[in-house]
């Protein structure tokens, strides 16, 4: 055997052992050892049970110091000990918590705090560096007593105790890639609380609640454990279904000749055809798309990305002046979700004119573009040139009817149940946590209903597993999206939103309403200090007895008085008003895009609500204030049964409290709504 492999599996195994360590590269087995939180700069919680774990022989005796507090634990057969420090009295430090066994280990500027755990989904993930001011705060970022930990983005299978990540002092070299929805919240409830504050920042976008909830938790609620138990076979079966259906479509393209034909390069002459992209260029078999470009100076000798939208139908070949640049094969096709991307080198990017293009094939579908192709920035809509290599005839109803199944989009593991929990919530688990901030939703979207159940089990869960009880749990209601409405109607959003409001029912939680904070055209607003400030506003009154708003209006009750509904709120701190709506509304805070704003309700001062018969048609609606409730009405509408207010993906709407802060889109109704039947 030769003398690398028999190195090999001892270097495998120093591997697996330093992953998830902050100290010691390669520990002996009875070295004592810490997993990664607990590190130079760590913020430990200010209570009386705070756990400090690592691993050792079993049997060894290990003690933990940090200040004037101290405990001893024993390693157990599975090398797992467990020390609990009482920090209830602690000061704040800094501290060096020392740990020793047979060897000792020193994690320095240690400080006691507040420590809580930020999760979600893509804008809980937003980083610092990409919001609105970003140059400003980061350059005014330092502050020794704000203390920030990123969970590196792993997956897996079942619970793990390995993980990576470090603790790091804000400052301008720490905070930028850091999340900022999580740094504003721990930066307000530090100047709040004139303590140390950490944040723990566990976040991957794109993921629904379910990959971030526990397999027993999703197993408990069997309308849920059905669409786990299918999402993770379809994860566990899809390379098979993948290999099947490429060898299927091999056969069935032999079998009904349809198989692409060998060709020389880029076609030239002039017979080239106008085409619009996005948009049906033709039917099956191969066809030439061409534009030709102006390249400018300062892209000179810089990468250059070509990409066509997701929805792009075949497979393509793509071509810089002449040479081919990339390509996407069947199998890639087939599984590919998203835009498919293709690089120019940087060698081949100069300035002048330069031409792209791309062919397209497809056996048996028209060849479309359902996007606009991108090459660099911007898009490159409208005025494209179209060339048809062949065309296939059409198929008989026989060959259309034995077309292989395809396999699906290729199932991201990262999206499957409990998968996330296991690799970046489990692992965290029994570290001393004061509560939980959290941003997710809009992958829950088009199950609504269903996040109803699916978001209180995932609470439930965590609080569940961390043993401490009720922990404060506060959360972002889902900000404004997508385009205005011109008729009040049914919304996806809104529902979403009423589900996450009907979770305050769960003790010890809370909500921030961001239906004023969005853009229509980008699902990652900028403005992420105020949704770090509302989340705080809510720790500082809810957690810590601060006397600080963090409230918008919530609707209490209504009443119909003839052609009037009376609404009666709550949370109205002082007083309900009826905030001056602006010209215009953000199509996104990245580009500064606006758009006229069209009152629904132009005889109004108050604008989004709407009002419906027992027809549940629904129609603008006028309304003013009447001390702390609100009266609706609508000449079309005599006899009024329900009001809904700022019910739509991106409704117009505009009350407040006294406070500036939002009311919460609601309904009074309990109509059926899109979502209903939708399921995991």
């Amino acid at each position: 055997m030769p003398a690398s492999l028999l190195v090999f599996p001892r270097l495998f195994c120093v591997c697996l052992w330093a992953v998830g360590l902050a100290v010691s590269v390669a520990p002996a087995v009875a070295d004592v050892s810490l997993p990664a939180i607990f590190s130079d700069h760590a913020v430990l919680q200010k209570s009386a049970h705070v756990p400090v774990w690592g691993r050792a022989e079993p049997g060894e005796k290990v003690t933990v110091t940090l200040g004037q507090a101290k405990a001893v634990a024993t390693a157990g057969d599975g090398n797992r000990w467990e020390a609990v420090l009482d920090l209830s009295r602690s000061a704040p430090g800094p501290f060096n918590m020392v740990v020793q066994g047979t060897n000792t280990l020193t994690v320095s500027d240690v400080v006691v705090g507040e420590v809580w755990l930020a999760s979600g989904q893509s804008n809980m993930e937003w980083p610092l560096v990409n919001t609105i001011d970003a140059g400003k705060e980061v350059a005014a970022s330092a502050n020794p007593l704000l203390r920030l930990f990123s969970v590196t983005k792993a997956e897996a299978a079942v619970p793990v105790k390995g993980y990576q990540g470090k603790w790091v002092v804000a400052g301008p070299q720490t905070v930028a890639g850091f999340s900022a929805v999580g740094y504003y919240f721990g930066k307000f409830l530090q100047q709040g609380l004139k303590a140390p504050v950490g944040i723990v920042l566990s976040a991957w976008g794109g993921t629904p609640s379910e990959t971030w909830t526990s397999k027993e938790a999703l197993a408990s609620d069997p309308e849920i454990s059905a669409g786990a138990e299918k999402a993770e076979a379809d994860l566990r079966t899809y390379s098979r279904r993948l290999r099947e259906y490429l060898m299927g479509i091999s056969d069935w393209q032999d079998t009904n000749q349809r198989k692409d034909r060998p060709f020389d390069g880029v076609p030239s002459g002039e017979d080239w055809q106008a085409a619009s992209v996005p948009g049906k260029l033709g039917g099956a078999g191969a066809i030439w798309l061409r534009r030709t470009l102006q390249i400018p100076a300062e892209q000179a000798g810089r990468p250059l990305t070509i990409t066509l939208g997701e929805g792009t139908s075949g497979i393509e070949q793509v071509f810089w002046n002449g040479k081919p640049v990339g390509s996407t094969s069947l199998e890639q096709a087939a599984k590919t979700r998203g835009n498919r991307v293709h690089t120019v080198p940087a060698s081949q990017v100069t300035a002048g004119e330069a031409v792209v293009a791309i062919r397209l094939f497809h056996p048996f579908s028209d060849i479309a573009t359902t996007a606009n192709i991108t090459v660099g920035n911007p898009p490159l809509a409208g005025d494209w040139k179209k060339k048809t290599e062949f065309e296939l005839p059409p198929l008989s109803p026989d060959a259309k009817a034995s077309i292989p199944a395809s396999p699906g989009l290729e199932p991201w593991a990262w999206q499957a149940p409990a998968h996330l929990f296991n690799a970046m919530i489990s692992p965290l688990i029994p570290y001393a946590i004061q509560g939980a901030i959290w941003y997710q939703g809009e992958n829950n979207v088009p199950r609504a209903f269903q996040y109803r159940k699916a978001f209180p089990l995932l609470i439930s869960d965590w609080r569940s597993k961390w043993g401490q009880g009720d922990f404060p749990f506060y959360f972002c209601q889902l900000a404004n999206m997508n385009g205005k409405q011109s008729a009040p109607g049914d919304s996806n959003w809104a529902e979403l939103r009423e589900a996450q409001s009907r979770t305050l029912s769960l003790p010890n939680t809370g909500q921030a309403v961001l239906i004023d904070l969005g853009d229509a055209n980008n699902i990652h607003p900028r403005n992420k200090s105020d949704v770090g400030s509302r989340l705080a506003f809510l720790a500082l009154a809810r957690t810590y007895g601060k006397s600080v708003p963090f409230s918008g209006p919530v609707y209490a009750s209504m009443k119909i008085e003839g052609k009037n509904i009376r609404l009666t709120f709550d949370k109205t701190d002082g007083g309900l008003v009826a905030k001056p709506l602006p010209a215009t509304y953000s199509l996104s805070t990245a580009t500064n895009e606006t758009a006229p704003l069209v009152p629904n309700s132009p005889k109004s001062k108050l604008e989004g609500f709407a009002i419906c018969g027992a027809d549940q048609q629904w129609a603008w609606a006028d309304a003013r204030i009447d001390g702390n409730q609100v009266v609706v009405w609508s000449d079309q509408v005599p006899a009024p049964v329900a009001v809904r207010y700022a019910w739509s993906n991106n409704p117009t709407c505009n009350l407040y409290n006294g406070a500036c802060l939002p009311a919460s889109p609601f309904r009074t109704d309990d109509f059926p709504i899109t979502s209903q039947s939708a399921r995991y």
